[in-house]
Formats: structure tokens, sequence, C-alpha cells
């Protein structure tokens, strides 16, 4: 199955390109000024490119991941069986789960691609048809991410307006959820999206996160890129205040790297903070994720892995590729996620629905939505 990723819109930007054999990754720590792609040639490559930030997005790093390993393989002389295919897989894609841990994503890919690769070798001889397997997968894996987001929109959309009620909506998202963050439509930003074309959007507000002025660089740049009152209903705000919330932020949604069984979400450093101020304020905060982010392997959000990462990332400008702005010697913790306990969080928007809270109180049946769904 030959395949070739065009389901993003003209209006937006794509984070991957790819055809078989060709990767592409747009370079987003160099946006909104410059529009570079990055040739990923193998999995080296698309380790380093997850791992200094090229791409980012926990649906983004896990289809990257999988598609330059797909690379990697099409284009390599291998004349081995398919016991050594599924050997020489396996390595790669355990050492592309090392680019980053938090995101249950990409090792989530991981242990769907091993699975599908040793299916395979028990039908074939054929180190080149293992290979061909792993590549259909892949390629699976990019086309489902966009079905996945735009019905992640839909849902959540429907919840937001049935729990507001009102006419025209303000929301507030926080961190990289959008088109870049995904492999074309995004979750959080999906979901404002489909308020957008649904006509009740009427302001959008992204909160900033560290490195590289996410919001400002990365959410804005490629959303509704329709002409100037499109543009209106967006605006950046670079602090968690109480006057927006109290006069114009109608729901929060955001974005999830992983989700506990329990509903703890790990997302971008400050979205706890985000969470606290809607609570405080009687705003519904939604987390928008597939059903790839949740994790039941852990009860809760203290089980999560928390990335850190350089302290340049803070002393630097640009993101820790710039110069020194911070004084020499300073120590730097860096932690790039946070975790949002369940108890703040109104309901959780999947491709299969929203998991909402249970009657008994105030927690998630997770395992039991994932069970019925899936």
């Amino acid at each position: 199955m030959a395949f070739e990723s065009n389901e993003v819109a003209a209006t937006t930007l794509q984070a991957i390109c790819y055809k078989r054999g060709s990767l592409q990754l747009l370079d987003q720590r160099k946006l909104p000024l410059e529009t570079v792609y990055l040739e990923i040639r193998d999995s080296t490559d698309g380790w380093n490119a997850i791992r200094e930030m090229v791409v980012r997005g926990a649906p983004a790093i896990a289809i990257a991941a999988a598609l330059s390993l797909a690379v990697e393989v099409f284009n390599l002389d291998f004349n081995g069986s398919a016991t050594d295919a599924v050997s020489l897989l396996q390595k790669k894609l355990e050492y592309l789960v090392t680019s980053r841990p938090t995101a249950v994503n990409l090792s989530d890919a991981a242990t769907k691609l091993k699975e599908v690769i040793s299916n395979a070798a028990a039908t074939t001889s054929e180190g080149r048809s293992v290979f061909q397997v792993y590549i259909d997968a892949a390629e699976v894996m990019l086309e489902d991410d966009v079905a996945s987001n735009r019905a992640i929109g839909s849902y959540g959309a429907s919840i937001i307006q049935q729990q507001t009620e009102k006419q025209k909506l303000s929301v507030l998202t926080h961190c990289n959820t959008g088109s870049l963050a995904t492999a074309g439509y995004g979750t959080a930003l999906g979901v404002i999206r489909a308020l957008h074309s649904a006509g009740v959007l009427k302001r959008a507000y992204c909160t900033e996160t560290r490195p590289f002025n996410q919001v400002v660089s990365l959410v804005i740049c490629r959303s509704f890129k329709k002409g100037k009152d499109e543009e209106k209903k967006w605006g950046p705000l670079n602090q968690n205040t109480n006057f927006h919330y109290q006069r114009h932020v109608d729901a929060v949604v955001v974005g999830a790297d992983r989700v506990a069984s329990n509903g703890d979400t790990a997302n971008k450093i400050g979205t706890y903070s985000v969470a606290l101020s809607a609570k405080f304020h009687n705003v519904p905060f939604y987390v928008a994720a597939p059903l790839t982010s949740i994790d039941l392997s852990l009860s809760s959000g203290q089980e999560i892995v928390i990335e850190e990462r350089s302290p340049k990332e803070l002393l630097n400008t640009h993101g820790g590729l710039g110069e020194q702005i911070a004084a020499s010697g300073i120590s730097v913790w860096n932690p790039a996620f946070d975790v949002t306990p369940a108890n703040l969080i109104s309901g959780i928007i999947t491709e299969k629905g929203v998991i909402t809270k249970t009657s008994a109180g105030d927690a998630f049946d997770i395992k039991a939505f994932v069970q019925k769904t899936g």
C-alpha cells in the first residue's frame, strides 16, 4: 500500500510530510519566522528530532518515530531472515522509545508494532516481507491519527456546548495541541477547530509554555489562517490571571502526554496551574487525548515518569539555542511536564467518546470505558 499524507487542509502547516521511503519533519524550533523541513533518513535522525523538539506533541512523536524507522528499512539493503528483521526492528523501536519518556503514545506505538512484526515473522521466512508489514502498519498509524483527532474534535465540541449552554464560547488551551502536535488535525486544538467550524467560537486563548514560546510560535501561527476576522479570534495570554477566568473563559481544553488509569494527567508544565484556576472559578476543564495516551498500567499520576530537560532551555534565549540571559552558575530544575489530578478534570475527550465522572463520586472509571469501547 503506497501512502502519502495529504489529509491536512491547505490553511495549516504540516508537522509530518511522508511518502513511502521519504520523511520530512517541520523544524518547529524555527517557527514562526522560518518554515524549515528536516530530512529524516533513519531512526537515529528520528530519535534526534524527537529529543531536540524538532517535532512535538505526543501523537506526532509516536508517528514520527514509527515512520523514521519505516523510511530506514524501506531504503535498507537487507538480505537477512525474518528473525533477523524482527530483531533489528525491535532494537530500533526500543531505542526510539528512549527519546522522550513521558509521552505514552510512543511506547504504545512501539509495543503494537512489535506485535505486528512478530506475527508477520510467524508466516514468512523473508526479512523483506517483515519490513513490508512494518511499513504498512506505520503508515496506518499516520492515517488513523487524523481520523481519531477529528472524532475527538467532534465529541469535544459537543460536550462543551452542552455544558456551557451558550451561543458563543471563549475557550482557553495550554501548550502545543494542534496540527503540529499530531498527524494533522489536533486534539485540544481540534476541539477548538470543531467549535469554530460549528460557528460557536467567540475567542480562543492560549497560555504560554516553555521552551521556544510554544503558543506564539506554534499554536497561533497555524490556526485558522483565513483572514483578519479569523485572526481576531486568537490571543496569547502570558500568565494565568483571575481576570480572564472571571470575564472571558467559558471552558478549558488541553491535551495530554499520558493519562493514568484514575484520570490523573501529565501535560506540559503549567497545566496544573490552569486546572486550579479553572476549578476555583467553576470553569469546566477538559483533557482531549486519544486512547493511546491512556496508560492503564499506572494507578495514578504519581507513577508517571516526568521528563527533565536541559537547563539551557531556561538560561538561554530561543529555548536554549540562543544567547545566555541568566546569571552563570545558578541551579536549574526544568521538568517538561506536570500532573493534573483527576479531581480537577471535568472529562476526558477521546475518539470513542467522553469519559465522565462516575455517579458514585468524583472519580473516573477509565478501564471500564476502554473495555466497553475498545
